[in-house]
Parts: structure tokens; sequence; C-alpha cells
């Protein structure tokens, strides 16, 4: 029998007698007291882990679930190397330094001698740091102008990853959460100028909303927060939350200005491991320049006899994604990246638009910004719900999610599609079929047989959101 955390009770994992060395029992929650022989313990675990969804099928998450074969060759080649010993492992340190003048350029970070930035463990880490350097610039510009700095506050819309809501928890700031209205999905300009004032440290644009794929308008934020400073005289930064967007919007979006081009932008971060095209974990933030990081925040060590400044909440991981990365970079180039991100564009505005004329559905998003949609069923259907859609396509090894958004439009159920690499016009094409088969038979129903509280997927959202 499953226990309550979805492990077996049996005190033993079962061993089949394919072996000539296996033990007759293995424990499950202590070690054992023997080693077993790699092939045994290979196949144990092997196993098990083939309960698992197939990756390449997984329609929910962001996170790249393919790279070729040289690439993981690459990476197997650095699984030992720890990113935090710059002074061991040089070349891995230099390497980090040349993604964050990569990102520095294609963000279009004001020239300078060096490029303000670093990598981490993935978005939520960076997100932490931008929020950081947010909180104490805001800080020391209250104590030199011997105003209170004890009430800080950071305005972002209630779509925002889970990991903002944490930042504002662990680090004592106020979260102003814009909730959604009608058929507003995201963070506007009109309210994120409304939620601002003296505390304000700053306000989150998220270029590309996990939970519809839209992009906030960070340029009509900025604009907004430009005349605020004008009547107030509040001068309120904003951070990019470019998880995905930064490294899409970038190559298919070249006209949308959103970046370091926009004055106000004090910083940007991405995932790597999402559309940057590298297994997790590995994220990345960049500032606009040496002044948006402040110098208490940095800590110095010793690199090859010189200073190395580090700024990150984690120590000791692996260096093997950081080299992934550039590998990566190097490998595709910007047309590379272009043709990449919008094959997946293309594959998910098709998909959308065949979805769309399906019939129970009514689309959203249509998947031309982020390469994600979200699609609910029409008014008139009734005798199913997006979760048993959901449920139905995961008989067939797809896993898409199906949620509620966050107020105020907890009424609004939609299933989420995320195009990423991999997923072909051919595996589109399938998934349709699946979609259509699993319609034809909930169709069939007279009265839906799961709703909210069967929901699997929190894609990042708080537990109050999804």
């Amino acid at each position: 029998m499953p226990s309550a955390n979805g492990d077996s009770t049996r005190n033993h994992l079962a061993v089949n007698p394919v072996f000539t060395a296996e033990p007759a029992h293995i424990p499950r929650n202590t070690l054992p007291g023997d080693g077993l022989a790699p092939d045994v313990a290979y196949q144990v675990v092997h196993d098990e882990l083939m309960l698992d969804g197939n990756a390449r099928l997984n329609l929910a998450t962001f996170v790249t679930t393919w790279m070729e074969p040289t690439a993981e060759k690459l990476m197997a080649e650095c699984f030992d190397k720890n990113m935090i010993d710059k002074d061991e492992y040089p070349r891995t340190a230099t390497l980090e330094h040349r993604c964050t003048r990569m990102l520095g350029d294609l963000w279009h970070a004001p020239p300078a001698d060096d490029v303000t930035g670093c990598s981490t463990t993935g978005s939520s880490e960076a997100c932490m740091l931008a929020g950081l350097a947010l909180k104490r610039r805001w800080q020391h510009a209250r104590r030199a102008a011997g105003l209170p700095a004890d009430r800080p506050n950071l305005v972002m819309g209630i779509n925002v990853q889970v990991c903002w809501e944490k930042f504002a928890n662990y680090f004592d700031v106020e979260p102003r959460l814009v909730p959604m209205q009608g058929e507003r999905f995201h963070l506007d300009a009109e309210q994120a100028a409304a939620h601002c004032d003296e505390n304000t440290i700053g306000v989150v644009a998220v270029l590309g909303s996990t939970f519809d794929g839209s992009y906030e308008p960070v340029a009509d934020i900025c604009a907004a927060l430009d005349r605020l400073e004008a009547e107030r005289g509040w001068n309120v930064p904003v951070h990019v939350d470019g998880a995905s967007g930064a490294m899409v919007a970038p190559f298919c979006d070249p006209g949308l200005v959103w970046d370091f081009r926009l004055p106000r932008v004090a910083s940007i971060n991405t995932s790597g491991h999402k559309y940057g095209l590298v297994y997790p974990g590995v994220g990345w933030v960049v500032w606009r320049d040496a002044a948006a990081l402040p110098e208490d925040l940095v800590f110095r060590v010793n690199y090859l006899g010189g200073d190395m400044p580090t700024f990150a909440l984690n120590f000791s991981r692996p260096g093997a994604q950081v080299v992934a990365q550039y590998y990566t970079f190097l490998r595709l180039g910007f047309e590379g990246f272009r043709r990449v991100q919008q094959t997946c564009r293309d594959v998910a505005t098709s998909l959308a638009e065949r979805i769309g004329e399906l019939g129970p559905f009514r689309l959203l998003t249509k998947g031309d910004e982020l390469p994600v949609f979200v699609f609910a069923l029409r008014d008139d259907v009734t005798g199913y719900s997006v979760f048993d859609v959901s449920a139905h396509l995961r008989e067939s090894g797809w896993l898409v999610p199906a949620y509620t958004f966050p107020a105020h439009r907890t009424d609004l159920a939609v299933l989420r599609v995320v195009v990423r690499n991999g997923m072909t016009h051919d595996l589109a094409d399938l998934f349709l079929d699946d979609l259509r088969l699993a319609v034809e038979r909930l169709s069939r129903q007279a009265k839906p047989l799961r709703g909210a509280e069967s929901a699997s997927f929190a894609h990042g959202a708080s537990a109050h959101h999804a």
C-alpha cells in the first residue's frame, strides 16, 4: 500500500531474481548493511524510475528536456567541477563570465568595461538576488535622505512565479500583488503605478507569464513610472523577470523594447534551463551597471591572485550547466537560437489555432509571445471539466496542466500547453489526435468527474494561486 507521501509502506525493496549476487532484501528507508553490485543498484533505481512520466511528452514544464549528445558528453566531463571553486577551475569561471557578457550584449546593457552579472542555480535564485539589490539600493537612498527604511514593498502582478513571494517572505518585503481583472491576466502600466509609493523598492515586470504565456508591457510600465517620478518624485526601478521571455524576445521580437534600452530597467534574469536550452539547473541575472548592484552585497574572493567578486545565495554547485550554456551559445549562435525559438512559436501558434477549431475550447492566448498558450472550455460545455481533459490526456502519456487562475479570476479553469525545443509539428499532430479522442470520449459524460481539487500541477504558482 502507498503511504501519504506516495512511497510504499513495505520495509524492503523487491528485487527480481535475475542477478547472481542480489540480496534477498534491500531496506527501503535505511542504509543497506552492505553495498550492492553496481548492476544490481542500477537496475533497482532504473526500474523504479520507469514509472516517471516521459519528459518529452511533458507539456507542463518550461524546463529543457532535450540536449544534443555532444552537450551531454561535455556536461558529464564537468560533473565533478564545483562552480564556486573559481581558483581551482579558472577556465570554467571564465566561461561563466563570457556567458554574462553575451547576455549583457543580447539585452543591450550600456557599454562598460565589464558586465555586472552572474550565474545561479535557476531563476528563483536570480530573482532573489535582483530583489535584494533593489531593497538594498532603496535602503541606502532612504537613509542618505534621513528617511525611515523599515517598510519596503515590491509591486508585481499576482501571476508572478512563487519565488517572488518567497523573496518577500524571506527578506521582509511587503508583496503588493495586483490581482487579475476581467480579461487582464497580468500586470499593466496603470495598476503598476497605482500600487507604488515612497516605500516601493521596485516593480517586477514579467516577460512571459507562466499562467498564460503573455508578455507584460515593460515599456508602458516604465513610462508610467517615469510619469510617477515626475509627479511625486519617487524613483522606482524595474526588474524584468525574463525567466523564459528574455531568451525568446531577442530572437523572435527584435523590435520589442523591454530590456536595458529602457533606462528604468535595473536588472534582468533568465533561466538557462528553460528557453536557454540547457538541462536544469542554471539561471542568470544581469544588472544595468555596477551601480545597480550595491557594493556591500558583493563578497570578494581570491581568484588567480586577483580579486573575484561573487554574489550568490547558493555555494557549491556543479559547473556542468554553466559549461553547457556556453556550449549552447557557441553551438547555435544568434541565428540558431532564432530558428529554434521561432520553430517553437510556429508549432505553438499552429497547434493553438487547431485546438480552437475543435469546437469545445476557446483560446485565451495563442502562443504568439512565449510559445505557450492556454485554453478553456466554452460555457456551453457542461458534461466535463478541463481537469477531466487533463486526466484523459495523461492516459496517453501527455502531461498537460489544468488549473484555475488566481484572484480575482478563480472562476476561470484552463489547460496550458508549453512548446519547447523537441516538440515538433509531428508530435503536435499526435497530441491533437489524442486530444480529439479525449473530447469524443468525454462528450458522452453527463457531468464532470473531476474539479479543481484534482489538479496536480502548480507550475510555479503558490498554493493560493493555483
